[in-house]
């Protein structure tokens, strides 16, 4: 592939969100609508999905405002979910050192699960282009724009629409990250990891204040872990008795 300019680089990075937009849209309907369900004002659920930008958290923080957990309970929470980010920041570090803090501030506001996904087939492309970085601006913003704007209709009709969790929406979300999970499940490792999330997830899903969530990410985590040390550790077994 040819080295592109910013120009291009941008336009492709949104054009590859485009997919990731459909699946987040109903996602942010909801969120507006149970964002007004659980008490919040219009201006807080605002405020709240233009600084946090995190759906899952978003959607995790609402349910227990209106579960009336403890602030602590709801910080610690949305953190554990969250650390997720930690993993696809150091995937992407050696792409983004050089960039200045400039670039690099802006574009760990902007990384969400659909930015990620998207910008890492790019950077992982061997056109050894230097502003591949304006491909991840494009994708990111135009998931930032796509979220808001759905959030702010959500919660514009949120007092129009009596349930919207009843009109089965919010599949989509799970659909999109299984969609974005899927292609990166390239090893053994990665494929227990996911079972063992899914399967702990599913027999956690009665715990208080989501608490499941965090059982099931620490849990698949661990499995992975295992996995890849005990297969390291038949490696080196394999390659003494040759």
């Amino acid at each position: 592939m040819k080295n592109m300019s910013r120009t291009k680089e941008f336009i492709n990075g949104t054009r590859g969100a485009i997919p990731l937009l459909l699946g987040t849209a109903p996602f942010g309907l909801i969120y507006g609508t149970l964002a007004v369900t659980a008490g919040l004002s219009n201006a807080a659920a605002m405020v709240m999905s233009l600084l946090v930008f995190a759906g899952s958290a978003q959607f995790i923080a609402v349910g227990l405002v209106a579960a009336g957990a403890p602030t602590l309970i709801i910080v610690f929470t949305t953190l554990v979910v969250n650390l997720r980010h930690m993993l696809y920041s150091a995937t992407l570090l050696p792409y983004l050192r050089t960039l200045p803090q400039r670039w690099r501030i802006p574009l760990a506001f902007w990384l969400t699960d659909e930015a990620f996904a998207v910008s890492v087939v790019r950077y992982r492309q061997e056109d050894h282009s230097p502003l591949k970085h304006w491909y991840q601006l494009g994708a990111s913003l135009a998931m930032y724009v796509n979220w808001q704007f759905w959030c702010a209709l959500g919660l514009l009709l949120g007092s129009r629409i009596p349930d919207a969790t009843s009109w089965g929406l919010d599949f989509a979300m799970p659909v999109t990250f299984i969609g974005m999970t899927i292609p990166f499940v390239r090893n053994k490792p990665a494929l227990i990891c996911v079972i063992s999330a899914g399967a702990v997830s599913l027999m956690t899903g009665f715990f208080p204040f989501k608490l499941g969530l965090i059982v099931a990410a620490l849990a698949g985590v661990a499995a992975g872990l295992l996995t890849e040390k005990s297969l390291s550790i038949k490696a080196v077994l394999k390659e003494d008795r040759a």
